[in-house]
């Protein structure tokens, strides 16, 4: 079996992906095999997983009740499971997708103070997933937009802890809006995106502009799911999402993937972010991963000018 057709060997959330980005397959088939994630596998099981309100775990960062003692964070309350239909492709114009987002809308609260879930909260790392979700999704986030581009720091970057003094921006919390930015996509937020991408891009993907040591080793393992979590795979997935030139300054990043392709042609599921979810979605660690072979493939084509 080859790498493609392993991967065609899968839920509809990757078979859709594959064939528009690797395969070059005609738009109606794409789509047809798009609108299967909201009636089979995983996209449907996690529509399910909502509660009567519309709230996955009756919580909008967290579940209700969760007090903070079981290792790792839980990832089934609301603002993981929109990122997590985002991410398998769910049709953000079909009925299940306009109910979801209607009932997230109407009863979704932060934890911070109440605020109202497309409102959006402090941390600029919620705010950009949130926009993320609600720009996917046909929410009007235009506000919380501004609130962010007001938060970018003086190093093009942002950061959660700015409000408790911080003044670097950290990778982490830099994906996160500036794949909340991406989605929103109007032209008053491309300069801000860009100095954002130049955060990332002056420090090769993974390295501190003081020392060029890695920032974190974490970045350099890849895992699917990956939350709010930064790592290389993902900032180059960006960049290809959003039509950017490859850039000599990813070169290094790009090795990183290509260094993990494994003799087999597939990639591993290097690490899984430790906590509570409503089902496994990809491989466990050390084990053949289809998430990151199919974001690794569709990288690499990408910056090698293969595109289908």
């Amino acid at each position: 079996m080859s790498v493609v057709d392993w991967l065609l060997d899968a839920d509809p959330a990757i078979r859709w992906q594959v064939l528009r980005d690797l395969t070059g397959a005609p738009a109606a088939e794409v789509e047809a095999e798009r609108a299967r994630v909201a009636t089979e596998g995983w996209g449907a099981r996690l529509l399910a997983a909502a509660g009567p309100d519309g709230l996955w775990a009756g919580g909008a960062c967290f579940p209700a009740g969760w007090t903070g003692e079981e290792p790792g964070q839980p990832w089934t309350a609301t603002m993981h499971s929109l990122q997590t239909l985002r991410l398998l492709g769910l049709d953000p114009h079909g009925a299940a997708a306009r109910r979801a987002v209607a009932l997230v809308a109407a009863h979704g609260r932060w934890e911070h103070e109440g605020q109202r879930y497309f409102d959006g909260e402090v941390e600029p790392c919620i705010n950009g997933r949130t926009i993320e979700a609600g720009a996917y999704f046909g929410v009007d986030v235009a506000p919380l937009v501004q609130r962010v581009l007001g938060e970018q720091l003086a190093d093009g970057g942002w950061n959660c802890e700015a409000e408790r003094g911080s003044v670097r921006s950290s990778f982490d919390t830099t994906i996160n809006v500036l794949d909340g930015l991406l989605e929103f996509g109007a032209p008053a937020v491309a300069a801000a995106r860009r100095r954002g991408e130049e955060y990332l891009l002056e420090r090769s993907l993974f390295r501190r502009l003081s020392t060029g040591e890695v920032a974190r080793p974490s970045y350099l393992a890849f895992a699917f799911p990956y939350y709010w979590h930064y790592d290389v795979l993902r900032a180059l997935d960006y960049f290809r999402a959003a039509g950017a030139a490859p850039d000599p300054r990813m070169a290094e990043a790009v090795e990183v993937v290509r260094a993990k392709r494994q003799p087999d042609g597939r990639w591993l599921q290097d690490r899984v972010h430790p906590g509570r979810v409503h089902f496994a979605l990809d491989a466990e660690p050390g084990a053949p991963s289809r998430w990151n072979t199919l974001r690794a493939l569709r990288v690499l084509d990408w910056y090698d000018g293969r595109l289908p």
